[in-house]
């Protein structure tokens, strides 16, 4: 698809890569909604925006299913139409699953709630905006329709990220499920995987645990936003691509 022709949601829009991935589509020409829990970085967003497209903005929550709903009826309506997803959105809540505490000697686990968060977040919510994206634009008779789902590298396990890994590794295998269930309806369903980026998420890590991660990196330096773009960018376009999760990870293997 040409970007000019996108009215594409991008969540996770109040920062990071989903503001880079909104103000470079607006760019573009194409028409965006950007959706987030931080109204001020929305805000912040739409302030930022260049060019003949136009960035929309409205407060959502992925992980409430009435807020998903209400947002898509928004976007579509706002945009006036529907054929494109940026599933952005996610947060960290890292943590072993068991360990043993190096003072005390005390077994801690991790939380339930920190593994509900981010399954509610990078995986509930990813699934229920992609089910109402493409209702929508089956109900709308919109296609040729695209969906990008922001997996990681994470997907394929990491220490300390058991709830993380989980949600990224089933986006992984959705994509394939989905671009299969899709397919009638000519919507293509492709999948990115980022590495260690840079992005208000990342710059909260412990420092130690970053500073040897972006160590580990062969090209030597931490990703950048336009980085992961220029992969969000070929899976928009590139209409033969569909069903595959690209890597985009510096070469780093966790």
């Amino acid at each position: 698809m040409k970007l000019s022709d996108l009215k594409i949601i991008v969540t996770g829009g109040a920062g990071g890569m989903g503001r880079h991935f909104a103000l470079r589509l607006a760019e573009a020409g194409a028409q965006v909604a950007i959706g987030d829990v931080n109204e001020a970085g929305l805000a912040e967003t739409v302030a930022l925006a260049t060019g003949p497209g136009k960035v929309h903005a409205k407060t959502l929550n992925v992980a409430d299913e009435a807020e998903v709903g209400a947002f898509v009826a928004w976007a579509n309506g706002a945009m006036g139409g529907l054929n494109g997803l940026i599933n952005n959105a996610g947060i960290l809540r890292d943590g072993l699953l068991v360990r043993k505490d190096r003072e005390t000697g005390a077994v801690k686990k991790l939380t339930k709630d920190q593994w509900d968060a981010v399954i509610g977040v990078n995986l509930t919510g990813a699934t229920l905006m992609v089910r109402d994206v493409v209702a929508t634009m089956v109900e709308t008779g919109q296609k040729p329709g695209v969906i990008v789902n922001m997996s990681s590298v994470a997907r394929h396990g990491n220490r300390g990220q058991s709830n993380y890994a989980a949600a990224k590794s089933a986006l992984a295998a959705n994509t394939v499920t989905w671009c299969r269930e899709f397919a009638p309806f000519g919507i293509r369903v492709g999948a990115v995987a980022p590495g260690m980026v840079e992005t208000p998420m990342t710059q909260g890590m412990n420092q130690k645990a970053r500073d040897a991660l972006v160590a580990a990196i062969p090209v030597a330096r931490i990703g950048l936003p336009e980085d992961l773009w220029l992969a969000v960018k070929f899976v928009l376009e590139c209409d033969y691509f569909n069903g595959r999760t690209i890597d985009v990870d510096g070469g780093l293997t966790m």
